[in-house]
């Protein structure tokens, strides 16, 4: 009798432990859609660069990893909305220079730490900003040049619009460190995104900004915007013919530029990590993907996670010097 009931119970024990242990497990990542969460309006580099390596990660993870777009503050909103998401790899953040090495020099107090509440997966692109004007608005003021552009800046104060894709943006921090270098004040126009910020200028609202190089250069390609210089120390493969600020003006040592790079909140599992790091460097190194890329003015990198969280940390003490020489603000 005690026997019979002794295997009774065993096997109810057995029973029960095989889901336990299943459930404990979990199933195999990813097994629904990842959402990929950039943090401004649809349009700009964040947008470009996150819809280009979504369908790779897809195609590669047999699960859509769907672009969700949730622009404000300066990317702000987006990136403490993933801070705040279950660390279960379902949920990543494109961020960027703006969102994780300008942002907590420039605004007073954030909601989330760009160090602590994130796991830097890889940085996916560098990218040099441009120096663009409304054609009609250079046209009309005689201005061919940066050269031009300093002079007629400093004969009128306060009489150009700058716009930018937000406050904090690399895209804000060019177009302040330009005002602290060459002693010319613009009035600046935060949005929500490049998108939004380019039709405004295309369209005459703003007079000009310092946009990534990816969303402006088709706009420049159809004469809809004018291009003075890039932000970056040396000249773009996209765009050889275009000169540096630093040359141009001539602004010595001016250098700005922006990266952009996947991240997902703190305490995601490493195996999880990994495996989108090493992915995502095998689809940025593919010809297709890293030609279409550089095409644009993006220079695809792929970085393993140590690297690139070690890449945060300077360009986060780069960058509160950048904010403290130019006295840049939020507005």
């Amino acid at each position: 009798m005690h026997s019979v009931r002794r295997r009774h119970l065993l096997a109810l024990a057995a029973s029960s432990a095989v889901p336990t242990a299943l459930w404990a497990q979990g199933a195999p990542w990813p097994s629904r859609p990842v959402r990929i969460v950039v943090p401004f309006a649809p349009g700009g580099t964040t947008d470009i660069l996150a819809r280009a390596l979504a369908p790779e990660l897809g195609h590669t993870f047999g699960q859509q990893f769907i672009v969700d777009n949730k622009p404000g503050a300066g990317g702000n909103l987006g990136a403490d909305q993933v801070a705040k998401s279950a660390p279960d790899g379902y949920t990543l953040l494109m961020g960027t220079v703006g969102t994780h090495g300008i942002n907590q020099s420039l605004y007073p107090k954030l909601p989330f730490d760009p160090i602590k509440d994130f796991a830097p997966v890889t940085l996916v692109a560098g990218v040099p900003n441009v120096l663009v004007m409304n054609p009609a608005k250079a046209q009309a003021l005689n201005i061919n040049s940066v050269a031009d552009l300093i002079r007629h800046a400093r004969a009128n104060p306060g009489k150009l619009n700058m716009a930018s894709s937000g406050n904090g943006t690399s895209i804000h921090l060019s177009g302040e460190l330009f005002k602290s270098m060459t002693g010319t004040y613009m009035v600046h126009f935060p949005y929500r995104g490049s998108g939004p910020a380019l039709l405004d200028l295309i369209g005459g609202t703003m007079d000009l900004m310092f946009d990534n190089l990816p969303s402006a250069l088709p706009q420049i390609k159809a004469g809809k915007l004018k291009a003075l210089a890039v932000t970056s120390a040396q000249r773009s493969a996209a765009v050889p013919e275009l000169p540096t600020i630093a040359e141009a003006g001539p602004v010595p040592g001016f250098d700005a530029s922006s990266w952009f790079g996947l991240l997902a909140p703190a305490g995601t599992p490493a195996d999880i990590v990994n495996r989108l790091q090493q992915e995502s460097a095998k689809a940025l190194a593919t010809p297709a993907l890293k030609e279409r890329l550089l095409s644009q003015g993006a220079i695809p990198s792929g970085m393993p996670a140590a690297q690139f969280a070690a890449f945060i940390a300077a360009e986060t003490k780069k960058w509160a010097q950048v904010v403290k020489v130019s006295g840049a603000k939020v507005d």
